[in-house]
């Protein structure tokens, strides 16, 4: 049993959970995932992680109320127990020098360029952060990116205006590239259609882009293949051959069609849960 020491809810749709579990905390790399139960009966829910303490020998993940699962564990509260939490799952992302490294996040994507960020400007290279919301009440981790990541620049953005710039993280990338920033990496975590447009623009003008397909996984241990998705015209698995692959050789338009596959049974399992707790969870 995992015991949630630290729990904050970040807004009306993100919570932040900080989870006893040194074993993972030892070996996670950036990248990589979690993989949480929340009780016997709960289903595998595959977490971004965010951060890790080693001396506490805890991790901290931050998720998104979409589903049963997720509206399950936000009942959950600090001294209560998870019954799984288990990692590191999938492959770490490749740090090294590259040069200069922008690192795109969209809504609870950008707490997954968090630890990927840090670890490639500890390498050396200039890391510039562009960080994507809806609106001002979605916003997290502007200020933890700016004052505890050195990055060299960092772009906020609200789709709305009210927060940041008015307009889409893909805006800001595309003003770079016209002011003519020589950029030698391109590292995209968000919605899917966030990252299909980031791969769009820096395919066109030939720059290197990995994106993460996190948001697809289920069981995420290889065994379901409910996260096929084409690669360069072959079938990879996102949980165990990514979650990040190249951007300019995913077809987003097979994997978007695919992420909506289990709608009609979310959408039952979701309405058992309200009906169970009332409207609690609305």
């Amino acid at each position: 049993m995992h015991e949630i020491v630290e729990k904050e809810k970040l807004n009306e749709e993100m919570s932040r959970i900080e989870v006893k579990a040194p074993l993972v905390a030892e070996k996670i790399k950036p990248g990589q995932f979690i993989v949480i139960r929340i009780h016997e009966k709960g289903e595998r829910i595959p977490l971004t992680f965010y951060k890790k303490d080693l001396e506490k020998g805890t991790v901290t993940m931050v998720y998104q109320k979409v589903g049963k699962s997720t509206y399950e564990l936000d009942t959950y509260k600090e001294g209560d127990t998870l019954e799984d939490v288990v990692g590191p799952m999938g492959t770490p992302a490749e740090i090294k020098e590259y040069g200069t490294v922008v690192c795109i996040g969209g809504g609870v994507g950008t707490p997954e360029i968090y630890p990927v960020a840090e670890a490639l400007e500890k390498e050396g290279n200039e890391v510039i952060v562009i960080s994507g919301f809806r609106t001002e009440d979605l916003v997290i981790c502007d200020t933890e990116m700016e004052e505890k990541v050195c990055v060299d620049d960092f772009y906020l953005c609200t789709d709305d205006g009210t927060c940041g710039r008015e307009g889409f993280t893909s805006d800001i990338l595309e003003e770079l590239i016209e002011r003519g920033k020589d950029i030698d990496l391109v590292h995209a975590v968000g919605p899917p259609i966030m990252m299909k447009v980031i791969a769009d623009i820096t395919e066109e003008h030939d720059i290197p882009t990995r994106v993460s397909l996190n948001s697809i996984m289920l069981d995420a241990t290889g065994m379901c293949g409910s996260c096929r998705v084409e690669v360069d015209g072959e079938m990879k698995l996102a949980c165990v051959d990514g979650p990040e692959f190249d951007a300019h050789k995913v077809n987003f338009e097979e994997f978007m069609e695919r992420i909506t596959m289990f709608e009609e049974q979310e959408e039952k399992a979701m309405e058992e849960w309200k009906e169970e707790h009332g409207r609690c969870c609305e």
